[in-house]
C-alpha cells in the first residue's frame, strides 16, 4: 500500500465517524429540546450505516479518492418543529450542534498532537512528518498520527462548510435563528435556491478560500 492510498483511506475512516458525530449530535440536541423523532429512528448512533446516504456517504468520497481529497455528507437529521419547545430557537441549537460537534472533535485532535508533538523530539518530528504527508517509515506510529492529523483537518473542513449560511446547510438555520422574524422569511424565501447558490459557490471555489487560511494555521503548529 502506498502513502497515498494509506492516506486516503485512513480519510475515509475518520470521514465516516465524523459523519456519525455531526449527524448524532442533530439528533441528541432534537431529543433533548422536545423532538424524539431522530431518536426514534435511531440516529443517536455512532453507527455510519445508520447515517449513510449512497451519494454522499460513498460514491462522492470514492471520487475522492482518485483526486486525494475526501469530503461527503450523510443523511440529513428529520426534525419536527411542532414538537421543539422553542421552534425558532431550538432550531437553530439543533442546527448548530453538528458543526459544534466536529470543532470539539477538532479540538480534542488538535490537542492530541500537540501533546505528542511536545513528548519527544522524535514525536514532534513524525507529526511534522505526516502533516507534510511524507512516509516516516514506522507503520503503527505513523498510523496514529495520521488518523488524528485526518480527523482534525476534516472535522475542520465539515465544521467551516456546514457553517456557510445557504441551505441546505446548517449555517441557513443557525443564521435565521438570530434574525428578526420579518427579516427571517425574507431569508427564508432566498434559502429556496439555496442548492443552486451553493453549486455556485462551489463552482467559485469560494469555500476553499475558507478552509485554505485555516488550515495553513493549524499546519503551522505541527511544521517546521
Amino acid at each position: 500500500m502506498t502513502i497515498d492510498v494509506f492516506q486516503v483511506l485512513s480519510s475515509f475512516i475518520v470521514l465516516l465517524l465524523s459523519l456519525s458525530v455531526h449527524e448524532s449530535a442533530h439528533a441528541w440536541t432534537a431529543n433533548k429540546l422536545g423532538d424524539p423523532t431522530a431518536r426514534v429512528l435511531g440516529r443517536i448512533s455512532l453507527n455510519p450505516f445508520v447515517h449513510a446516504e449512497f451519494f454522499g456517504t460513498f460514491l462522492f468520497p470514492l471520487i475522492g479518492f482518485f483526486s486525494g481529497f475526501i469530503f461527503g455528507w450523510a443523511k440529513p437529521v428529520p426534525v419536527d418543529l411542532n414538537r421543539l419547545r422553542n421552534p425558532k430557537r431550538d432550531y437553530m441549537l439543533v442546527a448548530a450542534a453538528g458543526p459544534g460537534s466536529n470543532l470539539m472533535m477538532a479540538t480534542f485532535l488538535f490537542l492530541f498532537m500537540m501533546i505528542l508533538k511536545s513528548s519527544s523530539s522524535s514525536m514532534e518530528l513524525l507529526v511534522s512528518q505526516v502533516a507534510r504527508g511524507m512516509t516516516v517509515g514506522e507503520p503503527l506510529l505513523e498510523a496514529m498520527v495520521s488518523m488524528a492529523y485526518f480527523g482534525l483537518m476534516i472535522n475542520l473542513i465539515l465544521a467551516v462548510f456546514n457553517l456557510i449560511p445557504v441551505a441546505p446547510l446548517d449555517g441557513a438555520a443557525v443564521l435565521s435563528g438570530f434574525l428578526p422574524d420579518s427579516v427571517s422569511d425574507l431569508y427564508a424565501q432566498i434559502q429556496n435556491y439555496g442548492f443552486f447558490i451553493l453549486i455556485g459557490l462551489l463552482f467559485l471555489g469560494v469555500p476553499s478560500y475558507l478552509f485554505r487560511p485555516l488550515i495553513g494555521t493549524v499546519n503551522s503548529f505541527f511544521v517546521y
